[in-house]
């Protein structure tokens, strides 16, 4: 008995395998695709024309039973989003496109690819891994830069140098004619030289004249007024 329960399980685990494989040849996948974080990913999944107007999933989880449907259309080509996951069917290509964004690290996992159906679904296997963003280095300043800022600085000083050596020009120039002028006006306002004191010297002949016109007592006298 035990012999033909172990027969009947190998059975069905073989019937399983079969009709997953029968079923998966409906529906098919990229097998992995890869993101970064941050970053986002899309995953194109194929089928077959009958299946053009079912409902199609995209599901979490390494088991086919126990995985869990994020998003799923509604038989039409409408898109579908949950979170940071869409889903959108294009029935003219037969091909339905899953994108997710803003992946983080937790998002690597394994996912499925579905088709919803009366009994067993298709599906196809996806893994999905998330590398980590490539570390942002900031470039060293080049030469150019450096170039264009010593060939600025010297156009600087060669308008700034006429410039201060003209308003020097000026002022010297200014400080001239105040000079002149303040030279003229003390030219102008000078007072005449003093000269001396008259000095006055006795006449001879004056002294003669007067001898003979007074007589020795008056004359003496006149001398000692």
């Amino acid at each position: 008995m035990g012999g033909l329960g172990e027969n009947k399980m190998h059975l069905f685990l073989l019937f399983f395998f079969l009709f997953h494989l029968a079923g998966s040849s409906e529906i098919s996948g990229p097998g992995v695709v890869s993101g970064l974080v941050g970053g986002s990913l899309t995953v194109q999944c194929c089928y077959v024309q009958k299946w053009r107007s079912y409902k199609k999933w995209w599901c979490r989880g390494a088991e086919w039973n126990n995985c869990r449907i994020l998003v799923k259309t509604n038989g039409s080509e409408q898109e579908a989003q949950w979170k940071n996951v869409s889903i959108k069917d294009n029935q003219k290509n037969y091909t339905f496109t899953v994108t997710m964004v803003k992946l983080t690290k937790s998002d690597a996992d394994t996912y499925w690819c579905g088709i919803e159906k009366y009994g067993t679904d298709h599906g196809a296997k996806v893994k999905v891994t998330i590398n980590p963003a490539p570390a942002e280095t900031k470039a060293p300043p080049t030469m150019t830069s450096h170039h264009s800022n010593a060939r600025a600085d010297s156009i600087n000083l060669s308008i700034l140098l006429p410039l201060i050596f003209g308003v020097l020009l000026l002022l010297l120039v200014a400080a001239s004619l105040l000079a002149l002028r303040m030279m003229k006006q003390q030219k102008k306002g000078a007072p005449a030289p003093r000269r001396g004191p008259l000095l006055c010297k006795p006449d001879p002949t004056a002294n003669q004249n007067l001898s003979r016109l007074l007589p020795e007592e008056g004359l003496h006298k006149a001398l000692l007024l």
